[in-house]
């Protein structure tokens, strides 16, 4: 495979080749505005339903398949991403406009493949399976492969929440599954690269051939029947909330698992004794969080709570003083400034006003000023839902609250996120408000912070990368973490009175490994039946 000017093909059951399509499209440099020169097929409904038959039966094949040899695929791909990690990361920052260093060679290529062998461990492992034995009855559960993925990839995270690479991805290899990889219009050539990668590693591991397969693009009707496929598992999404309902309501209709990561705006609320005791701190945090880069993370602080205080004008005035210097980022693509331009709209109808930005333009390419708007808590209380409209870049809102009984008002007027966060002082003197307001915010949000900003997700087993709807469609599960992000592609399958040599390796007497954790007769151990 090369880079030429050329409609690049599609991976279909191990093979590379033309896709039948007849419409393409080009990805564009955002710094640049300018056309990337491969063009990339938009697949028809009968070349996607190929992929899909030909992913049902990868899927009767890795029944076979045992799993360390699936963990051998999985660790094969994360060495061959790093042999290609030159090019991969040149290409990204090509079509992304995000740097290649440190941010996608140095900071989110390792993170990936750091992914990529956690899911390899956890495979090899098996305990995220939770084998269950009642010895008395003869009752065995355990979590095992549902079926054919499809992962829709984003914007603004190629290689880490990729669609042929990301965590979404790496969860359903490691279940057992096979994944049909929707690549994100914005890095079709990243996706490309990445994809082949990983079915190199798929042949040199002995994976079905249709382990790994890619589509560019397709129409929204066939996007619809895709989730929708009578052969489909589940499906991961990460994405806007207008496409990622519309998926959702075509997978429901069906009865199909889809678990979305849609919008969040990450509240932050900062009680006056902090302010007071480290003002300059905060700031700094503050604004290393928000234009991270350019403000196009899922955990963007995108509102920011205050009370009425002393401390509060002179706080906000030098945020607005940072604001202004601060150079402004490139966005993703044209659609992202389109957004920011139509979010910014709706805030200021809404009743938010401008403290610096709001207009189109400021930086290279596709752009938007750097812009901080506020509000008064009786106002955003006065319509909650336009105020909590996302926009998606560099951009925040301050909420100022009169006193902490309306505070807590706007805090239970919040929809789900996925972060949420309290700066409090070290003194104690905001610890009454904090006690307060803490279980209010608790209720809404997947992952609850305290002193610190909520851009970074550490890919822990601890970690929660999920939350109360529309943050995400299931708030019991998680995107990033593992083992328990590889449950969400999987079925919990049940043996009554199943004969000992029929039954898995995992749920039979003899634990199969030496690491195997299961929960025998209620007590967790890695024993054998009877030891």
């Amino acid at each position: 495979m090369t880079d030429s000017a050329m409609t690049q093909p599609v991976l279909i059951n191990g093979e590379w080749r033309a896709s039948v399509g007849t419409r393409s499209f080009r990805a564009h440099n955002p710094k640049t505005r300018e056309a990337t020169p491969d063009s990339y097929p938009v697949s028809p409904w009968p070349e996607i339903d190929e992929a899909m038959r030909a992913s049902a039966r990868a899927f009767e094949q890795l029944r076979w398949v045992s799993p360390d040899q699936i963990a051998e695929f999985l660790d094969k791909f994360a060495d061959l991403f790093e042999e290609r990690r030159s090019r991969i990361s040149e290409l990204a920052e090509l079509e992304t406009a995000l740097a290649r260093e440190p941010r996608l060679n140095s900071v989110e290529l390792p993170r990936t493949t750091g992914q990529l062998r956690q899911a390899a461990a956890a495979a090899r492992d098996r305990s995220w399976s939770m084998p269950t034995i009642d010895t008395e009855n003869n009752v065995r559960t355990m979590f095992s492969a549902i079926g054919p993925i499809v992962v829709f990839g984003p914007n603004n995270f190629p290689m880490a929440f990729g669609s042929a690479s990301g965590g979404d991805f790496a969860a359903a290899i490691a279940a057992g599954n096979p994944v049909i990889a929707k690549a994100n219009s914005s890095h079709p050539g990243t996706t490309r690269l990445l994809a082949e990668a990983a079915n190199d590693a798929a042949a040199a591991t002995a994976m079905p051939a249709a382990m790994v397969q890619l589509l560019y693009r397709t129409d929204h009707d066939d996007g619809k029947k895709l989730v929708s496929h009578p052969l489909i598992g589940a499906t991961g999404y990460t994405g806007s909330r207008s496409a990622g309902l519309a998926l959702k309501e075509a997978a429901d209709k069906a009865g199909k698992l889809i678990y979305l990561e849609l919008s969040s705006i990450n509240p932050v609320v900062i009680l006056p004794g902090a302010i007071r005791e480290r003002a300059d701190d905060l700031a700094n945090e503050f604004i290393t969080s928000v234009f991270m880069g350019t403000g196009q993370f899922c955990t963007n602080p995108g509102v920011v709570l205050l009370l009425e205080h002393e401390t509060t004008a002179p706080f906000v005035s030098d945020v607005q003083s940072r604001f202004n210097e601060a150079p402004v980022g490139t966005l993703l693509s044209e659609g992202v400034e389109q957004s920011m331009t139509a979010s910014i709209g709706a805030l200021k109808s809404a009743g938010a006003t401008v403290v610096t930005g709001g207009s189109s333009g400021g930086g290279e390419g596709y752009s938007f000023n750097n812009t901080l708007l506020q509000v008064t808590a009786a106002t955003f209380l006065a319509d909650p839902e336009t105020l909590q409209c996302e926009a998606f870049g560099n951009a925040s809102l301050f909420v100022i609250a009169d006193d902490t009984a309306q505070l807590q008002d706007v805090i239970n007027s919040l929809e789900g996120n996925l972060t949420g966060c309290v700066y409090s002082d070290t003194g104690g003197s905001d610890d009454a408000v904090y006690d307060e307001i803490a279980p209010l915010l608790r209720a809404r949000v997947g992952r609850l912070l305290n002193d610190k900003m909520p851009t970074g997700v550490l890919v822990s087993p601890a970690m929660n990368h999920g939350g109360p709807y529309p943050a995400t469609a299931h708030a019991g599960f998680t995107a990033v973490g593992i083992p328990a992000s590889l449950r969400r592609f999987a079925a919990l399958q049940c043996y009554d009175a199943v004969r000992p040599n029929r039954l898995p390796p995992e749920l039979q007497d003899t634990n199969p490994t030496a690491s195997l954790w299961r929960l025998i007769d209620s007590q967790w151990t890695r024993n054998h039946v009877g030891a």
